[in-house]
């Protein structure tokens, strides 16, 4: 059952952006490219499957064929899930060193004719970096081969390590950076804390970066842990707050979203502010993804899922807020705290659960994913 603060119509839609305790939105720039035609937004239906269960500590999860790879922060440990939902370990990643928040956490996958990459973000003993893996054989006997480095020397911590890979439309590696409680590094162009990194697969410096030969792509960052982009070539990043308000940021190159001068919206010209912003204790956000240009995002302190629409992508005539981001919350409260989401192979949701990494309340089942059955928001 939805709570009842999940919005089933437009008009909900814009109730929860101007809800009491929740800033309004800015607006967002215009997009790079026009919305698909007849492109529609989707929401939780209420119907959800739990797929696979008893997960140690889990933190990222990549679509593969009918399953999916996931990674375990405590362990190290990398497994394929096939579509029973049967979890099989394909290796360990060596030298990863478990501390707070460090560990393995945020997975990638890269596929061409020739090859297939898994990339992997882990913390060290000395720092945390980027590896990946020539993956073997097919899903069903999937193992790990060679590793290649791809960045070392990303400064670590026992919290902020950000963590989150993801392949951009341009075929760039991104990577999410804490600010690994430096001060003032996330504003400092030569540290690779605080920031968003961007890289070519094989770990070099594109060209068209916006600081010369720096991998760096935005800056100001406290702990990002999300990453998507909608249809338009957009790039949406969620963001921890510290004590007052969590981020949903709009990424532009060379950008700098103001930590640790500024929180939230400050309406200071020399920061970019957040497009959508929350009180800490309802999302504290990590993993995002986009599902037919509607943004899923999920929260581990709030314990919630979070739906966002930009306006840009919503069909016309459906509310009027061209251009402003609107939210609404599921599950409060019902699965404990949720650390990634992804699309699932049949067109609906994976839901990650994280009550067993030291700060949840785990059931007798948790860790657990979970499918969440997606419906179409606005009736054609």
């Amino acid at each position: 059952m939805l709570p009842a603060v999940a919005l089933a119509a437009s008009v909900a839609l814009m109730l929860a952006a101007c809800a009491p305790g929740t800033a309004q939105p800015t607006r967002t720039p215009p997009p790079t490219t026009p919305a698909p035609a007849g492109s529609q937004p989707v929401m939780p239906s209420g119907d959800t499957e739990t797929i696979a269960t008893h997960l140690q500590a889990p933190w990222s999860i990549v679509p593969l064929g009918g399953g999916a790879i996931l990674s375990f922060r405590d362990s190290g440990q990398i497994g394929v899930m096939d579509a029973a939902g049967d979890v099989r370990m394909i290796g360990t990643v060596a030298g990863v060193s478990h501390g707070g928040e460090g560990g393995l956490l945020g997975l990638a996958l890269l596929e061409n004719d020739d090859a297939s990459w898994l990339y992997a973000y882990f913390t060290s003993e000395s720092d945390n970096r980027i590896v990946r893996y020539a993956l073997d054989g097919m899903p069903e006997s999937l193992s790990l081969g060679e590793r290649e480095n791809i960045l070392t020397g990303i400064p670590k911590a026992q919290i902020h390590n950000g963590g989150r890979l993801a392949f951009g439309p341009d075929g760039m590696l991104y990577a999410t950076t804490g600010d690994a409680t430096g001060g003032d590094v996330a504003q400092d162009e030569g540290s690779l804390a605080g920031k968003i990194l961007r890289l070519a697969p094989d770990g070099g410096i594109p060209d068209d970066n916006p600081f010369e030969d720096s991998p760096v792509y935005s800056m100001g960052h406290r702990n990002p842990q999300g990453l998507a982009w909608t249809s338009d070539g957009r790039m949406w990043a969620s963001e921890f707050g510290q004590n007052t308000w969590d981020e949903l940021n709009l990424i532009t190159p060379g950008g700098n979203y103001g930590w640790p001068t500024v929180e939230g919206i400050a309406n200071d010209d020399r920061f970019i502010d957040p497009v959508y912003q929350w009180g800490t204790s309802d999302a504290s956000p990590s993993g995002l993804t986009v599902i037919d240009d509607t943004l899923f995002m999920a929260g581990l302190g709030g314990q919630r899922l979070w739906v966002m629409l930009d306006g840009v992508h919503v069909p016309e005539g459906s509310h009027g807020l061209e251009g402003a981001v609107t939210a609404s919350e599921y599950f409060t409260h019902e699965f404990g705290r949720l650390r990634d989401v992804a699309p699932a192979p049949d067109g609906s949701l994976y839901v990650l659960t994280n009550n067993t990494d030291g700060r949840g309340n785990p059931g007798p089942d948790d860790d657990r994913l979970i499918k969440v059955q997606l419906i179409p928001m606005v009736e054609g």
